[in-house]
This record gives C-alpha cells, structure tokens and sequence, in this order.
C-alpha cells in the first residue's frame, strides 16, 4: 500500500512530527514516518535515520559520525536523496523543518517526479526558495512560528499542511496517456520576443501534439530538460535558447551549465533555434554590474534590463551551443533566422546588430559538426516571420514522425 511519508529531524523535531503523523491518520491516509536527524530520535519512526544514512555512497559513518553539523547536513541530504528514489510507494511526501531540514528533504524531494505531491513546511518559505524548489512542482509552505514545539500557531499550519497531504495522496492520480489524451508531449521554449514564433508553432501542432511551452527564464530551461531526463517529454522544438547568454555572461535567467545537456544524453529529437540570443538579462537597472557601463541596454520593465549581446560574446554562444549539440546522439536542426533573433533585433530595432548576428553563425557554422542526423539550416527570415514558424514544424515533423 502507498503512503504519506512524514520526514523530519525526529531528534529535534519529534513532537511536530508525531502531530503530523496523527493529523494525516486523522485524515484518512496511511504514513511513514522518516527520520533524517543525526542524532538520537526523541519518537519512534518507521524508518531510522541509519537506515536513510546508509544509502550515502561512502556509508552510514559519514553521515552521523562527524561532529561538523554542516558537512551532515550535506552528507544526510545526498543519502536522502538517494533513499527516496529508491521507494516506490510514496503517494505524497511532507517534510518538515528549519534551515537544515529543508535543505536535506528538498534535496531529495526535487529527485521525485512531476506529478507526485511533495510539500514543505519550512521557516524559509517566505524567502527566496528558488534552490529548494529547483525545476519541480514542489510546494512550499511557510511555518509562520519556528519549528520549535507546538503552539496554537504551529498546529494549525501543520494540520493544514497534513491534511493537504493526505487529500492529494488519496486523489486520483491521472495517467500521462489519460492527460494528453493520447498525444506525444513535446517541449518548447519561449520568451516575450519570441512569442509569435512559438505561438504560431503550437498553433500548427496542437492537433497532434501536447505542447508544453517553457518560459525561457533559467527554470524553464531547468523544467523541460528535468521532464526530459524523466522521459515525460518525447520531443523539444527549442526556439529560444537565450539561457545561454546568462549563464556564460552573468545574466540572472541562467539554466546553469546542463542546458542541453538533457537533450544530449536522452537522443530525443531536437529542432532549435537562437531565439533572444540578442540579450543578456539583468533586474532593475541598477542591478547591472559596473563592468558593463555604456553596453546597450533596453529597459523592459522597471524591474527587467537587457542588455545587447556583443559580437564577441555571441562568438562564444556560438561555439558554446554548436559543441554541446556535437554530444547529441538524435537527430539535430538547428535553424539560424538570418534576418534577426528576436523582436528587438530587426531592421530598426533596439538590438538591431548583422555585425553581431555573423558572428553568432559564423561560430555556429565553424563549430557544428553536421552529419546526415545533425543539420544546420539558414533561413533568410527573421525568427518572427511566420514562414520560419511553419518550417521549424516542417523540420520537426521530419525527424520525430
């Protein structure tokens, strides 16, 4: 029988653990209780702290004999992580926890897959939690009090948190097929300057497909090649790969150093493309570091500046982009729309620069290395142009029927 796995540090917070255990019984469902302390557990759990410690690759003594509470924290999060992928009768996970806690259970809770419940109760969960959530679909949970014994406070927001649990533990899960209704899932990026590419580009596969449309943003990046790595998406249309810019030039909407890397290692059909590779992102202006004074810049919003990709840099975008498609092992397009990459980089526009632009290809062209499965296509169009949407369909319905 599945159940709701309840995880926590039971030596520090085995009476809150205890109340949630009885909450989600209270309502309905099943539970075990994890322990990930690194001492001795103040309740009795269903699964000890030994045992989660004993999936550390390097043993259990690496986890709960070290007196430094930082490197067990880290040492407790990697075994979690490695236990919990491992059970297969998980049908929600609610973890609870202070700095330390939430950093050992979200570890492992961004390995579980889209679609499985996963909810923290954390004293962080009004911050920024990007490096809890990660690219998944967990939910966060601000404990308001600290964790720190039960209180009129605490027990509400932990019967709350428990009894969600357990709804969507006992809630119907739909299949993948049942979802999409039969169709294969592919993945599309997009930005603002590239919605009418993408857009017109589901509109042609919509009938046929399950599109799912990224937002080119660093974790939209993160969440399609999560998803592809998890074999839940069948297929990418990769229009906009303006993550790139960011993680190699200090942007803040960076994927990190595995974009693509997910596409490489799955064999999946690829068709790609250099949308918003024109633009680095930054927040308010202010927030644009020193060394780039007087770079162009177009202010999007008072809270979002981009910043115009030089020649150079797009040099090294190129090169970047075309060796990292050399690893893939599925057949490749990658389409160049010559006439510019974004809607500011068009005749007239802010980030209008051919200058920049060749130099981009030209490093594509140099470092692509094409086979018959790996084809690089220029198109004298710009990535806006309807003519260029319909054959990023053309090229995909190619290689992925």
């Amino acid at each position: 029988m599945s159940a709701v796995y309840i995880v926590g540090t039971a030596d520090t917070k085995g009476e809150e653990l205890a109340y949630v255990k009885a909450c989600v019984a209270d309502a309905g469902a099943r539970s075990a209780l994890v322990d990930v302390g690194t001492r001795q557990p103040s309740i009795a759990v269903d699964i000890s702290a030994s045992h989660v410690a004993a999936c550390h690759p390097d043993g259990a003594a690496v986890v709960l004999s070290g007196d430094d509470r930082g490197a067990a924290v880290e040492a407790m999060g990697e075994a979690f992580s490695r236990f919990i992928i491992g059970c297969d009768d998980i049908a929600a996970i609610i973890g609870i926890g202070g700095s330390g806690g939430t950093s050992i259970i979200t570890a492992g809770m961004r390995q579980l897959p889209v679609g499985l419940p996963k909810l923290m109760v954390s004293t962080l969960a009004s911050g920024d939690v990007g490096a809890f959530v990660g690219a998944t679909d967990l939910t966060m949970m601000h404990s308001v009090t600290d964790i720190a014994g039960l209180n009129r406070i605490s027990r509400t927001v932990l019967r709350n948190a428990a009894y969600a649990a357990a709804g969507m533990a006992r809630a119907p899960r739909m299949a993948v097929a049942e979802v999409a209704a039969g169709k294969l899932a592919i993945g599309l990026t997009m930005f603002g300057v590239t919605t009418p590419c993408v857009t017109q580009a589901v509109e042609l596969l919509d009938n046929t497909y399950d599109c799912l449309v990224f937002h080119a943003t660093g974790t939209g990046g993160q969440a399609m090649e999560k998803l592809i790595d998890s074999g839940m998406i069948s297929a990418v249309i990769d229009a906009t790969t303006t993550e790139v810019c960011d993680h190699l030039f200090g942007g803040v909407l960076s994927a990190g150093p595995d974009r693509l890397g997910a596409i490489a290692r799955s064999g999946i059909p690829y068709v790609g493309s250099l949308g918003a590779v024109d633009m680095i992102n930054f927040w308010a202006p202010d927030s644009v570091p020193s060394q780039f004074a007087g770079r162009t810049f177009y202010h999007h919003n008072p809270n979002v500046t981009l910043m115009r990709t030089t020649a150079e840099e797009n040099r090294q975008i190129g090169k970047w982009i075309g060796e990292r498609l050399n690893n893939c092992a599925g057949p490749v397009r990658l389409l160049i729309p010559e006439k510019g990459v974004s809607a500011l980089d068009i005749d007239g526009g802010a980030f209008f620069d051919p200058q920049a632009d060749a130099a981009l290809f030209e490093a594509l062209d140099e470092t692509l290395q094409q086979t018959e499965a790996r084809r690089l296509i220029r198109l004298p169009l710009h990535i806006n142009d309807p003519e260029f949407s319909t054959e990023l369909v053309n090229q995909f319905k190619q290689i992925a029927t």
